[in-house]
């Protein structure tokens, strides 16, 4: 098939576009239908290649055409589709950094929402086993181990060889990954303990100056002190923060399921209460990669036509996305005490999926003394992939290069957007890196 456009060029020049994702329609889940455009798709990216350096999802459907009587994706039987969507983690790097072919190119490939949809068929008809049911539930398991007498206990046993050994061999959690702790005080009840500042907002460019924090299941959990640096540096930069009252997770570990209905239903107990939040004079901030680029770019694909979800996703921000605005008006403090020296910065995949560049890297930049170091690579955590352990290797091999460069780099401190993204480089290096957030230097850089 020739890789000419219509306008006589290779590949597409426009600005990549994105369509609806058709979840509610029969066809949708037609297993023909999906295996029919499985093919055409697969046949496109074996005769372009491009993207055989980032996940496994592509060197598998390469060496299943190469190993093939044809050496051509007729030649590959169809179950062994499957190998190639179940390395698929929807990271979106392909869509955003490497496919010339995605809408409106006349191709119209969208690799990751044709992978979403094979995991949706296969849920629809088969559901999900147990392990992959509960990882994917992650505001489930924080209710229950994010408490003063379950948390101790909990973080014990998953430090403990055997323990660890068990749920490999019962659940198919790899003993090797790094797995989130629970804290004992979730960030609403620190929060609430501490108290928010009164702040008069003072708007600045695009934004307004009060924020409705969207905490996370992770944030509210795992890593509450996340929240907290978000809220000191937001407060010494004279931005009202306040909790949004009534969070539900946002419903990415179910989209990376194929569970789209129970995404819908993360929609409507989210949406409005944040949309009215907006017609308030909020501006959301999310500070997990992942959940940001749910609502701000996954959520209008799912519900394209519902107001209050156009409402919230233009009104969302990365937290580094939105004091970089501030900045850019004018009205980002400066007046930091101290700087953090070496550090290397991972730029998780989920923040350069939102296509707002590294911002990040540009507020880090700002602080005194600092030499920055992009990482720039996979992380090879990607959701629950990393945990599994019929994937617990290649998340090593994905990992590999980037905590190689970590100890080559020097760096002092290893920082990530993504807190799990981090701690999977960890577990490989044997440096002497420090992990922290960027939210944590930010704030010791300011010393509030």
């Amino acid at each position: 098939m020739s890789a000419q456009s219509a306008e006589g060029r290779e590949g597409g020049l426009d600005a990549p576009t994105r369509n609806p994702i058709e979840w509610k329609s029969t066809f949708f889940y037609d297993e023909t239908k999906l295996f029919d455009e499985l093919c055409r798709v697969f046949d496109l990216c074996h005769g372009c290649r491009r993207c055989f350096n980032l996940c496994r999802a592509f060197p598998i459907l390469f060496d299943l055409v190469d190993e093939s009587e044809t050496y051509e994706v007729d030649g590959v039987n169809k179950k062994d589709y499957w190998k190639v969507i179940n390395n698929c983690y929807l990271c979106d790097m392909c869509y955003i950094a490497s496919c010339p072919y995605v809408p409106p190119h006349e191709w119209n490939i969208d690799f990751p929402m044709l992978m979403l949809r094979a995991k949706a068929f296969k849920y629809k008809s088969k559901g999900a086993i147990f392990r992959d049911n509960l990882l994917s539930k992650p505001e489930l398991l924080g209710k229950i181990n994010a408490n003063p007498f379950a948390a101790p206990i909990v973080n014990f046993l998953n430090q403990l060889g055997f323990t660890r050994g068990l749920l490999e061999l019962f659940l198919g959690i790899s003993k090797k990954a790094p797995v989130p702790q629970f804290q004992k005080l979730s960030l609403r009840s620190r929060l609430n303990r501490r108290g928010l500042k009164d702040i008069i907002p003072t708007p600045a460019g695009e934004t307004k100056g009060k924020v409705a924090l969207f905490t996370t299941c992770y944030g509210q959990y795992n890593h509450p002190s996340l929240g907290d640096d978000l809220v000191a540096v937001f407060e010494h930069n004279e931005i009202s923060v306040t909790l949004v009252p009534n969070e539900r997770c946002c419903g990415m570990p179910r989209f990376e399921l194929g569970d789209i209905s129970s995404v819908d239903q993360s929609i409507t107990e989210n949406a409005p209460q944040l949309a009215s939040m907006v017609d308030d004079g909020y501006d959301i901030v999310i500070p997990m990669p992942s959940c940001a680029f749910m609502q701000k770019h996954l959520w209008p694909l799912i519900r394209p036509e519902d107001e209050n979800v156009k409402k919230v996703s233009a009104a969302s921000y990365d937290p580094f996305e939105y004091l970089m605005a501030r900045h850019a008006a004018g009205k980002l403090k400066t007046d930091f005490k101290s700087g953090p020296g070496h550090v290397a910065y991972h730029a998780a995949c989920h923040i350069r999926a939102q296509n707002m560049g590294l911002k990040t890297k540009e507020a880090l930049s700002l602080l005194p003394d600092v030499k920055l170091e992009v990482l720039d690579r996979c992380s090879g955590h990607d959701g629950t992939y990393a945990v599994k352990e019929e994937f617990r290797d290649f998340s090593e091999n994905i990992c590999r290069p980037v905590s190689n460069k970590l100890e080559k780099s020097g760096s002092s401190i290893l920082a990530s957007d993504c807190p799990m993204a981090a701690a999977n480089v960890k577990s490989l290096d044997s440096g002497e890196a420090v992990s922290k957030h960027p939210l944590t230097i930010l704030r010791e850089a300011y010393g509030v």
